[in-house]
């Protein structure tokens, strides 16, 4: 079952077409890996499906629901969840605390003082998160005292407090240790079977084998779909890649 779809996805600013007639759909349960050299789109195309810009051509459907001119946040109500590459948690506050505001959903109940925010049922449900992202140590202490690696998976279980059926995750490798990679990518895996899950990266060698099926793109379009080793082997794909490496810093 497909959850969520673009359809002739195009993004243009001016001159430079960034996303040019792209398809793309999710399947309910997969892990969907978008994956490409610097400026090949994928950052646009992901920006295009969470409904941070609008697309110049084409349409995004959630659930079969045409959600194409809904704003973010409308999206995030429908089951569309995402994290940043910078991470923005609040840093004034513990990790348990981060998640308390997050499930919050509404932005009347967000304007509440956290006392009234942690009601045992709340405070029960946002330890669940952190152990399920596998941070539940992290739990009373300042967001601002903990590793990167630790706010990356804080960001996933703000993320999970939606409800989503749909998780987009942005290049949530981008500045961790192996160590740390493997464990953000753990909680991906772990999370496979349960919603769909979008991920945006750069470091494909290390991405693309949670992934269940993967997307390349190019210069802002497909040039390559299917599973890990077909991806992996696709001539396209190794020249893409070969040629980035060859190219000066």
């Amino acid at each position: 079952m497909t959850v969520l779809e673009g359809r002739g996805l195009t993004r243009r600013f001016g001159g430079l077409v960034a996303v040019h007639r792209v398809d793309i759909q999710v399947r309910q349960g997969e892990v969907l890996g978008l994956f490409g050299p610097n400026g090949a789109g994928k950052t646009t195309l992901f920006n295009l499906l969470a409904g941070a810009i609008p697309p110049s051509e084409g349409q995004v459907y959630l659930e079969g629901r045409e959600v194409t001119h809904l704003p973010a946040f409308r999206r995030a109500q429908l089951g569309l969840a995402r994290t940043f590459q910078i991470v923005q948690p609040f840093r004034s506050l513990t990790a348990l605390e981060n998640v308390l505001v997050a499930l919050a959903r509404d932005s009347f109940r967000r304007l509440l003082p956290l006392g009234r925010l942690a009601t045992p049922e709340r405070q029960a449900k946002a330890l669940a998160l952190l152990e399920q992202v596998g941070i539940a140590d992290f739990a009373h202490r300042n967001v601002s005292q903990v590793p990167l690696g630790v706010l990356k998976r804080l960001e996933v279980a703000r993320a999970l407090a939606l409800e989503p059926k749909v998780l987009l995750l942005d290049e949530p490798l981008a500045g961790l240790t192996f160590k740390e990679a493997e464990e953000v990518l753990g909680v991906v895996t772990a999370l496979r079977g349960r919603i769909a899950v979008v991920l945006v990266e750069h470091h494909v060698h290390l991405a693309l084998p949670v992934c269940d099926r993967a997307l390349v793109l190019d210069r802002g379009t497909v040039i390559a779909q299917g599973g890990p080793d077909a991806v992996r082997s696709d001539p396209r794909v190794i020249q893409v890649y070969l040629g980035e490496e060859d190219a000066p810093a």
